[in-house]
Parts: C-alpha cells; structure tokens; sequence
C-alpha cells in the first residue's frame, strides 16, 4: 500500500500498487511524486521504487570512490620516486666512470675488480639510504617522497587508518622493492613491475602490492 503527497500538499490513500498505477495513467500523479510504502519512515519519488520504475530504466550506477587517488597522479609519484632512485645511484656511477676513464679502461671486463667494486658499493650506499628513507616515510606518514609531492597517501584497504610499518613500509614496499634490487631475481623484479603497474587500471586502483599488503593509495 502505497500514500502520496498530492499537488495541493495533502496526502492521499493509502491505495493498492494496481491504484497507483492507474493514478499514473490518468496523470493524476507522475514518477516524480512524493510517495511513502506502508511501513517506511522517509517519502521517496515514486519513480524510486520498483514497482512503477520504468521498464527500460538502466540499473543504478555505483560509482568509484572520490577519495581515490588517481592514475595520473599515481604514475606521477612512481616516476619521482624512480627520479629519486637515479640520483641515489648516480654518485657511485659516476665514481666508476670516472675511474675508467682515469684507467684508460674500455669496459668493466678491462677494470681493476677492487676498483669497479668501490663504485658499486658507493652505487649500493646510495640505493640504500633511498631504500631506507622511503620505508621510514611510509611507516610514519604513509607517504614516499613522490607521495608527498603529488599529495598522496597509504591508509588500510578496509577502514582507512594509518598503514602503519608491516602494511606501508613492509609488505607494499621493502618486499616488491627486493625483487627490484637483488641481482638474482631482478628479471622477474621488471616482470612484477608490469604487471604491477597493470593492476593501476582495476576499478580500485589496487596494484599488487596494494593487495599483498591491504592498502590503498588516497588523495591527502
């Protein structure tokens, strides 16, 4: 049984859904009506209940969380963190080319072994604090330097908190960076960067490590 708020402002019935529905045909009444089911508190529209929708009427659309952040901006921070990555390691590049030159050596193959070991070392130091600072970063404010350059930032998948260390910095950072950086593995470091990357185009924007570590990426 259904009550509607009539033109005049009064209320009328309460009437059958077959009443209703001649009401409708004769324009007495029309789908943007104030009408309230027995039983319920709150007047709807009486195009919002299913039994006088339209037949042709598209099923409702829910739409994606504002709050995510967006691809661009996303890719944004991925590119100013691989910057920073770069400049950490360019001091020890540097360092070892230099020395070749100094060398007259044409390739690794004709350098010193003590030698070329001295950049890559300095080459590690400097991946190394960017590694580290990263990680603090993200366990303390759930933001990497492109993060919060790009005003981003890391929260729990299902209630929004703080990510904290285990689900920011370890999980979604220090183990897929891992496959990046250790020599043995780094091949399939590149693969589970693709496809990685791949995953920024789901409905929730949750790359793979997202999903390892029960995160999503927020606007701040």
């Amino acid at each position: 049984m259904f009550t509607i708020i009539g033109g005049d402002g009064k209320e009328y019935g309460p009437v059958t859904v077959e009443q209703m529905r001649q009401w409708l045909a004769a324009g007495r009444a029309n789908l943007e009506t104030h009408a309230k089911k027995d039983g319920d508190e709150q007047w709807r529209r009486i195009g919002d209940f299913v039994e006088f929708a339209p037949a042709d009427a598209a099923p409702p659309v829910i739409g994606v969380d504002s709050s995510l952040a967006g691809r661009g901006a996303r890719t944004g921070a991925a590119l100013i963190n691989a910057a920073v990555y770069g400049c950490c390691m360019l001091p020890g590049m540097i360092a070892t080319t230099m020395r070749a030159i100094s060398l007259g050596a044409h390739s690794v193959r004709d350098m010193d072994p003590v030698v070329l070991a001295s950049g890559v070392n300095v080459l590690w130091i400097g991946v190394g604090a960017a590694i580290a600072l990263q990680a603090t970063l993200l366990a303390i404010r759930g933001q990497n330097i492109g993060m919060v350059l790009t005003g981003l930032r890391v929260v729990r998948f299902a209630d929004n908190q703080p990510a904290g260390f285990v689900h920011a910095a370890l999980l979604r950072f220090l183990v897929p960076v891992s496959l990046l950086f250790l020599p043995w593995v780094s091949f399939l470091g590149f693969i589970f960067l693709c496809v990685d990357y791949c995953f920024l185009f789901r409905d929730d924007r949750r790359c793979v490590h997202d999903l390892m570590a029960g995160t999503k990426v927020v606007k701040k």
